[in-house]
This record gives structure tokens, C-alpha cells and sequence, in this order.
């Protein structure tokens, strides 16, 4: 293990004398391809190409492809009101927020002495088989579908919590590149969400939604062959008859962290800021794409303004990994909050079609709104991400880490059924949008709301609080479980 070590110093020492970039123009072509190389050399290359096959490819492109794909299957294919599909946008999203599961799969349960790569393999395995039924079955069944929709979201959400492992365990032993990965999570996801929305309204247009799932076998073999590459340390001798004591000192070890008023006023938070913000996407979708009511958009152009809105996303994480990254965590989300809800202004603006009398084209002012509101969203988000990357106790940093994002997809969840309880109640329907505006407003004015709770999350940067409840770990002596140490037998 020490000559390990001494071996990565030395090459991380070696990419830094020889790929260090020169200031001058070529800073913006070089300075990238030197911080992958700097990460390849001191993660290995192995966790880059994973960070970048998941997070870019699999879920930032095949996100992409999926997310119209499902759009224009449920409302062409399966003729659902849009009340309905925000219902079952909930439904099939729920395997995101059993995450801890599967991260307590990931950590104490390993498969012929690896934890991560196996997972890999079988998430893949599991994503093509669910995209092939919908692909090939040619009359599948309202329920069917929905139920092989959330084995393929299970099985992105599987990669997704096995990589986001790699990356809290990178951070422990990496602190200083913590910030550094995140962001090549984020612009790998808004890179690849980019070129997918770019194109994914083509595909829906020459090959339709059926053809598109077909396509996403595609990525989810690429994560197949991701957990083949890892590089991992495999564990030898390990005692299966203590994998219940292991889940219960995961489950303990867990709750320890999360029990701590400077982690668990935080989650609440970041939950009621995804809960209050109501998800009616489903009712401005069947607006865009409506001839009578709407501005009639071709497919080709649907997936044209959510590559827009991936462009303000990509803005987004290089601005913070740039500028904002040092900023104070409070002051970063009041801003993003505010601008959030005022971005949210837009979409009444264009339903009430003011943006027409203001002699500016639908599709401007479309694209304008959803880049804009992809970006704050984004710069929301990354601070938080780097903040729960932090706070993930050794030996259970995927479980932890899962538990976190699970807190914020059970507020998508609630989001997205209280949107969808919200369309219904207003009766949005497949062509009848006359209360459209009401339910953007009531949107608009609940994602400022959030802006009261701000006392829960800590005024601080996220490195600096990260550093004060290790010290407040250390000072009430607790003593976190350590998983990988009960796992390797020291």
C-alpha cells in the first residue's frame, strides 16, 4: 500500500510539471485537458471514465432521450391527461428515493469480493433488458409500462448510488478535490444532457418515444462495462454470516450523523425547498405542443429548448466552480431561491402570450426561460452537493450519500404530486389550459417560500462546516461505525 501511494505521488507529481498549463489564450483549450488529467492521475483514470460514462452518459444523454421519450409516450402512445402523467412521473421516480437501500447494498453487501463493479455490471444488465420491453412490446400496457419505467429508473439509480460511493470516498481521502469532483459530476450531467435533448427531438420524430427507449440500451450497456473497468480492491475472506450486524451498524451509524442538529436542519431544509417548489412541467409540455391553445411546437423544437435549458444548467456549474464555489452556503441559496421564483415569472408571461405583444417570438422566449431557470437551479444545487459529499461518515459514504439525495427526491416526489394535484384541481387537461396561468402563478409565488426557512442551513461555506462537525464528532467523542475496516478485517 505504501509503494501504492509513493507511485501516485509520484505521477500526480510528474502530470503537474508536465501538463501544468501556461497562461496565455491557450489557458481555455489546455486548462481542461490538464484538470482531467490531474483527476485521472490522482483518482485513476478508471473513476473519471465512470464519472463520465454515468453521470454524462448515462444520465446526462440518456436522461435526455428519456426524459422526451417518456414526455411524448405517455401523452401520444398511452393518451394520458397531463394530471396523470405528473402522477406517474412520481411513480416511476420512487426507486430514486429507496437510494439508501441500494447504498447499503453497495457498502456492506459485496458481490465475489467487490462492492462497486458488480453493482455496475448488474445495473446495466438491468437497464437494457427494461428499455428492450418498451422498445419491442408493440400494445404494452398502461401498468406494464409504468412498471418497466421504474425498473429502468431503478437501474439508473443503482449506477447512479454505487458512483456517487466512488466520489463520496474520493472526497474523504481527497478533501481538497471534493469541490473539483462535484464539478466534473455537474458538467459531465450538463454536457451530456446537452448533446441528448439536442438531438432526442429528431430521434422522437424518425424513429418515435418506442424507437428512443431503444436507443437507451445504449448507455445502460455503457455502465455494464464501467463496473468491468473500475478499479477496485477486492475483499477477501468476507464474513457473509455478519451482513446483518453490517446493515444494522450501517443503520446505525447513519442515524448518529443524521441525529446532529447541523445535518439534520440542512436535509429539512433542502426537502421543503423541493417540496414547496410544485413540478406542473407536464401541463406546460401539453401547452407547447398543443395546436389550438399553445405554440405548437414540433418535436424537433421541444428537444431544442431542453437543450437550451442543459446550456444554462452547463453556465451554471462553470460559474460556481469558478466564482461561487467559496461563497457563503446561506447567502448562495437566498439568491438562488429569489431568482428562482422570479425566473418562474416568465412562464406566465408567455401563456399569457405578453412575450407576443412584446414582439418577441415564442421559441426566444422560451429558450430564455428555461436556460435561465436551468442555471439557478443548478447553482442551488451545487453548493448542497458538495456540502452532503462532506458530511458522509467513513466506511458507509455511499449509504449516506443516498440517504441525502433521497431526502431531495422525496421532495421531487412530493413536488411532482402536488403539481399534479394542483393541474387536476385547476382541470388542465390534454386541451383545456384555461387555468394554466393560475397554476404557474400559485408555482411561482411557493418556490420564494422556502426563503422563510434559511435559518435551517448554515450561514458558513460548506468547507468550513464540514470542519465544524468533525470537531463537534470529536469533542462529543463519537464513535461512527467504520464499515471498510470491519470489512477488510483490521
Amino acid at each position: 500500500m505504501e509503494e501504492d501511494r509513493e507511485n501516485t505521488e509520484a505521477c500526480r507529481k510528474a502530470a503537474e510539471e508536465d501538463g501544468e498549463p501556461k497562461e496565455g489564450p491557450c489557458y481555455c483549450f489546455w486548462g481542461p485537458i490538464y484538470w482531467f488529467k490531474m483527476l485521472a492521475v490522482e483518482m485513476h483514470w478508471s473513476f473519471v471514465f465512470g464519472v463520465v460514462s454515468i453521470y454524462g452518459i448515462n444520465q446526462g444523454f440518456g436522461g435526455a432521450l428519456a426524459r422526451i421519450g417518456t414526455a411524448y409516450y405517455m401523452k401520444d402512445v398511452q393518451k394520458v391527461q397531463p394530471s396523470e402523467a405528473q402522477v406517474y412521473a412520481g411513480i416511476t421516480s420512487i426507486p430514486w428515493i429507496i437510494k439508501p437501500i441500494w447504498g447499503l447494498l453497495t457498502d456492506v453487501l459485496p458481490i465475489m469480493g467487490y462492492r462497486r463493479r458488480p453493482y455496475f455490471i448488474l445495473s446495466g444488465l438491468l437497464g437494457v433488458v427494461s428499455m428492450l420491453l418498451i422498445s419491442l412490446h408493440s400494445k404494452l400496457q398502461l401498468a406494464f409500462a409504468l412498471l418497466a419505467l421504474t425498473a429502468g429508473n431503478t437501474a439508473v439509480a443503482v449506477a447512479d448510488v454505487t458512483v456517487d460511493a466512488c466520489v463520496a470516498q474520493n472526497s474523504i481521502s481527497h478533501p481538497s478535490r471534493a469541490a473539483d469532483m462535484q464539478s466534473l459530476c455537474a458538467l459531465s450531467y450538463s454536457i451530456g444532457g446537452l448533446l441528448g435533448f439536442s438531438i432526442s427531438g429528431v430521434f422522437i420524430h424518425l424513429i418515435g418515444p418506442k424507437g428512443v427507449f431503444g436507443l437507451l440500451t445504449l448507455p445502460a450497456g455503457l455502465v455494464s462495462l464501467v463496473g468491468f473497468l473500475l478499479s477496485e480492491t477486492q475483499v477477501s475472506n468476507f464474513a457473509y454470516s455478519e451482513v446483518n450486524q453490517k446493515f444494522l451498524d450501517a443503520v446505525k451509524a447513519m442515524w448518529t450523523t443524521l441525529k446532529s442538529p447541523d445535518v439534520w436542519r440542512p436535509c429539512l431544509y433542502m426537502y421543503l425547498s423541493f417540496a414547496v417548489s410544485l413540478s406542473i412541467n407536464e401541463g406546460l409540455f401539453y401547452w407547447y405542443t398543443d395546436s389550438k391553445e399553445g405554440p405548437s411546437f414540433s418535436q424537433e423544437t421541444v428537444g431544442y429548448i431542453f437543450s437550451m435549458g442543459a446550456i444554462g444548467a452547463l453556465l451554471g456549474a462553470i460559474l460556481y466552480q469558478n466564482l461561487l464555489k467559496d461563497q457563503h452556503l446561506r447567502d448562495m441559496l437566498f439568491w438562488t431561491q429569489l431568482l428562482f421564483g422570479l425566473a418562474g415569472m416568465l412562464d406566465l408571461m408567455l401563456v399569457q402570450r405578453m412575450n407576443l405583444k412584446l414582439g418577441i417570438p415564442d421559441y426566444i422566449f422560451v429558450v430564455i426561460g428555461e436556460a435561465v431557470s436551468q442555471m439557478i437551479s443548478r447553482l442551488k444545487w451545487m453548493p448542497l452537493l458538495v456540502l452532503s459529499s462532506r458530511l458522509c461518515p467513513s466506511g458507509i459514504e455511499g449509504t449516506f450519500f443516498a440517504l441525502l439525495m433521497s431526502i431531495d427526491n422525496a421532495g421531487v416526489l412530493s413536488s411532482s404530486w402536488g403539481g399534479g394535484l394542483l393541474l387536476h384541481m385547476l382541470n388542465v387537461t390534454r386541451t383545456k389550459f384555461d387555468n394554466l396561468w393560475l397554476a404557474i402563478l400559485i408555482r411561482n409565488i411557493l418556490r420564494v417560500s422556502p426563503l422563510c426557512l434559511l435559518f435551517l442551513v448554515p450561514k458558513g461555506d460548506p468547507n468550513s462546516f464540514t470542519d465544524d462537525i468533525n470537531e463537534a464528532r470529536e469533542h462529543e467523542n463519537i464513535e461512527l461505525v467504520s464499515l471498510i475496516n470491519g470489512v477488510d478485517g483490521r
